[in-house]
């Protein structure tokens, strides 16, 4: 192959956008026909106009890291894309831009409003496709689905159908969250929690017929309007007498009961009577059930108060009427007394308003037996959940689950597929439309006017992004899938249903594994919004630093769960990275010059050819294959932290800092033939390994060099699908012996593995890094540059002899040396000198005629002074008894281990200064 010289500096643009639509008209997105247990992945949709944010980021780098690692380790990897109709938030787009133009969909009507909202999809659609492609998502795009594309919104019907003719769907008439400024129902977990400051106003009920009156507490005084009972404990000694009476209502003179009700009321909280307000309260509602009370709507869903409310409040906002209540309460001298008091509100999660409990006719679903199912099976192992403590707070959620509001009173989406009769007022639920009841046979019927909930559709992804209800190949195939990952929050508002469905309907959990990282955060640590003006866009990253750098930091920062605090600085710094990968592949490419990769091959299969490796380069061949499982054990426990930074530390700290330097005596105008083709083999097949290991991670820039490198023969045409590095297998007998594959040059690695001297080549490459680093420590002690050639001599085991007297060459190579001895048995070493110890080797530099020895006893021994200074200054403060009394602890914490670090500094100071006076460091 010819290659390209690498420019001398790596420019992102040029390069990813490049290799993208490589990958994409090779069909390498595409899942291989091998044979082995595939690799399934269902992306979670964003919305269809959504725009990239860091929290798809680290979804599409997670997910696509592990895809590609299974990818190359020959699994047939599928990762499905798609989109999602998020039919709130894109109705609420569309009724902006509808009201900018001076129109809405009320003037519109229903049928060309949808027009408007399929032609803004179709006009900002995609661009969120375009952006995961930026960043390199390996999807399979021609397997793209869209929540209500004609495949998704079969399946949705099917279900509803399903459900219905199981009992499992019904339609009551209930109290739901109602969202007044997006004019829908919405589901408790679309309802934000928070606590505010409010008041608890006790309000005076008079008894009827009597001269006394009930003190009621509440937190509503507005719904008072509309309510229909006040409920005391049935045990309670001071309104036992009360319960079977009747109250006057304040403001509005009806006549309520008086009911005894033990799980409503606590008598110990405020005055142990409770005003019944079945319209507007959750518990209220069952209530009013329990005693048959009547249930009174005094809000509509405008969020103003109506009639049957005394007209002069009918018209107000909630809050209006709240003041207004509360001061003719006051003028009437009914209200008792005002307290602060904390308390829970409801706010809707998509338009940020306060959530009105109200009666309303609406579609649910009988969730019981199905989250049954789904926590059974997680209990059985069937799907497992990373990090596993989350695995209890599915198990709290699902135990505890309510029947779930499905219809949503909206006009995109998934229509419900129910008629109403006008005649007999009965249902009709059909897969196909209907022409007339099928309980009358009248024509007179109407389609339901809501839609579905988006997550119905939503729980239905893995099985509809594989072709459900059609049992196809696909489903087949790859169903169930192997992971889900997604972010924490969507725990229950997806992952438990798609649980939910995937087992009624697929008969099998629809994944395997569940992984949920957490949330990135801004800069300052709190959670990105545009008012906090802390969001980072990561469009804007990959532009400035390109994707390779992004997702290197994303994958550094996936551990299981911990909050990700966003540093510009740290993507900087994987962008400095990919340059130091650069540069080395420079380096590899400018010392390949006569390198026959074929009759390198050849010659390390010879039994003998091994021998013709160094030590540096039978270690860093080793160390690449260790180095290469634990990334792929890593990954197998979802930690891409972990594996990113074990990668990452090889890479620079052995590769680069080491291997590196070590090959150029090899590759030296001074080296024989033979062991320059060596040193250029062991260099090519270690990028090689390390591109390979990095590809899941970081893959255009691995693209771009891995296609530069000369490969063995039979090598694949992409590094994305080149083999995950990993030990060949071999097969015959005697001389027979060979490896089963000489794909991609595994089977050179092998050879080397299993050759006798590689096992001592890491003891002896350990050596030389230990060595090396002391003597430069050394000249750095004595101010010695770190070019200029001095002798070393040490005191070392027997083993460690060997590897400084065969390794010599190396040593005083990468130290700048004149010469490295090895100190005999009885030998003393020179007097006047200085040392560092490293494990089994004394590295000893004799300073005689090396440096101006008494400038330096004078120098060392002002700084012994000083030191000692320090030091007792410190220790007089940690004996003053008021110092220990009033300092904080961490102070008195800090300011001991000073003294510690003093003293270690000290003790090698004063060994030093003994050393240089020709006395005993003891």
């Amino acid at each position: 192959m010819v290659m390209e010289k690498l420019n001398s500096v790596y420019d992102p643009q040029a390069v990813e956008a490049k290799w993208y639509r490589y990958w994409q008209d090779a069909g390498l997105f595409e899942p291989s026909a091998s044979d082995r247990e595939a690799y399934t992945v269902v992306l979670p949709p964003p919305n269809v106009t959504g725009r990239l944010h860091m929290g798809h980021a680290l979804t599409a780098t997670v997910q696509d890291s592990l895809v590609r690692w299974k990818r190359m380790s020959g699994h047939p990897a599928l990762w499905l894309p798609g989109t999602d109709h998020a039919g709130i938030a894109t109705q609420v787009m569309v009724e902006r831009k509808l009201a900018n133009e001076g129109t809405s969909r009320v003037e519109l009507g229903r049928d060309r409003f949808l027009e408007e909202v399929w032609s803004w999809t179709r006009e900002h659609g995609g661009i969120i496709d375009s952006q995961h492609e930026a960043l390199g998502a390996s999807l399979d795009w021609k397997r793209a689905r869209f929540t209500m594309d004609e495949v998704s919104s079969r399946a949705v019907r099917e279900a509803f159908c399903r459900l219905f003719e199981e009992g499992l769907v019904y339609r009551a008439y209930r109290l739901i969250n109602w969202d007044w400024a997006s004019q829908t129902a919405l589901s408790d977990l679309e309802v934000e929690h928070r606590e505010v400051d409010g008041n608890l106003w006790h309000v005076s009920y008079p008894v009827e017929g009597e001269a006394r009156s009930l003190v009621v507490a509440t937190t509503r005084p507005e719904t008072m309007l509309g309510d229909s009972g006040v409920a005391v404990h049935p045990e309670d000694p001071r309104y036992q007498e009360l319960i079977g009476k009747h109250v006057i209502l304040p403001l509005t003179g009806r006549r309520i009961p008086i009911v005894g009700d033990a799980i409503l009321v606590d008598m110990a909280f405020g005055t142990g009577a409770v005003k019944v307000t079945p319209a507007h309260d959750f518990n209220d509602f069952e209530t009013g059930k329990r005693h048959d009370l009547e249930v009174i709507s005094i809000i509509g869903k405008d969020g103003k108060i109506q009639g049957p409310a005394p007209e002069r409040f009918c018209g107000m906002t909630v809050v209006q009427a709240r003041e207004a209540v509360v001061a003719e309460l006051r003028d009437q001298g009914l209200l008792v007394k005002v307290e602060p008091h904390k308390m829970n509100v409801g706010y809707s999660q998509r338009t940020d308003v306060i959530v009105e409990p109200l009666p309303s006719d609406q579609w649910f679903v009988n969730v019981g037996t199905m989250a049954k199912a789904a926590t059974d099976a997680v209990r059985a192992g069937e799907t497992r959940f990373y990090p596993e403590y989350r695995t209890q707070d599915f198990y709290r959620w699902m135990d505890n689950i309510h029947d779930w509001c499905i219809s949503r009173q909206l006009w995109w989406g998934h229509r419900i597929p129910a008629w109403h009769c006008s005649q007999c007022s009965g249902i009709t639920v059909g897969r196909e439309d209907p022409t007339v009841c099928s309980h009358c046979g009248s024509t007179s019927i109407a389609q339901d006017e809501d839609v579905l909930d988006t997550w119905f559709s939503s729980g239905l992804w893995p099985l509809t992004t594989l072709g459900w209800p059609e049992q196809s190949a696909d489903l087949e195939r790859f169903y169930p899938t192997a992971l889900l990952e997604t972010g924490w929050d969507i725990l229950f508002f997806w992952v438990a249903r798609m649980m939910m469905f995937g087992i009624h309907f697929g008969g099998k959990v629809p994944f395997k594994s569940v992984f949920l990282h957490s949330m990135v955060l801004g800069e300052d640590g709190r959670k990105m919004s545009k008012t906090k003006g802390n969001v980072v866009d990561p469009v804007e990253l990959v532009d400035s630093y390109g994707a390779d750098a992004l997702r290197f930091y994303l994958a550094t920062m996936g551990g299981q769960d911990q909050g990700i605090i966003f540093s510009r600085a740290r993507v900087e710094g994987y962008r400095n990275f990919c340059n130091k990968l650069w540069n080395a592949a420079r380096f590899v490419q400018m010392n390949l010059d006569g390198f026959d990769r074929a009759a390198f091959d050849a010659a390390m299969l010879d039994p003998d050819g091994v021998s013709g490796l160094s030590a540096p380069d039978r270690w860093i061949l080793a160390r690449a294959v260790v180095v290469s499982a634990e990334v792929a054990e890593h990954l197998n426990d979802f930690r891409l932290d972990l594996a990113a930074h074990a990668v990452y530390q090889f890479v620079w700290g052995e590769f680069c800092d080491w291997y590196l330097e070590l090959a150029k005596i090899g590759l030296g105008d001074s080296a024989e033939p033979a062991t320059r083709q060596a040193t250029q083999g062991a260099l090519v097949t270690a990028f090689d390994l390390i591109l390979r290991m990095l590809h899941p991670f970081i893959p255009f820039i691995t693209e771009e060099l891995w296609q530069q490198l000369p490969r063995s023969e039979g090598a694949p045409r992409s590094v994305m699908i080149a083999t995950y590095p990993a030990v060949a297998t071999w097969s015959g007998e005697g001389e027979a012996r060979r490896p089963a594959t000489m794909v991609d040059g595994f089977a050179v690695v092998d050879a080397v593995l299993r050759a006798p001297a590689t096992a001592s080549a890491a003891a002896e490459v350990n050596v030389v890094i230990d060595v090396v680093t002391a003597a430069r420590s050394l000249k750095a002690k004595v101010k010695l540059s770190l070019g200029k050639r001095v002798d070393v001599v040490v005191r070392a085991g027997a083993a460690e002899s060997a590897a400084i007297e065969s390794m010599q060459e190396q040593i005083c190579f990468l130290a700048r040396l004149s010469g490295v001895r090895v100190l005999a048995a009885d030998e003393v070493p020179p007097r006047e000198s200085i040392s560092e110890v490293v494990p089994g080797v004394e590295v000893i530099l004799p300073l005689a005629g090396v440096i101006d020895i008494e400038a330096e006893r004078a120098r060392l021994a002002k700084e012994i002074a000083k030191h000692e200074k320090d030091s007792a200054s410190l220790e007089r403060k940690l004996q003053n008894p008021k110092f220990l009394e009033r300092a904080p602890a961490e102070v008195v914490a800090k300011d001991r281990a000073r003294v510690a670090e003093i003293a270690a500094i000290l003790e090698m100071l004063r060994a030093t200064a003994a050393r240089l006076s020709g006395e005993s460091a003891d």
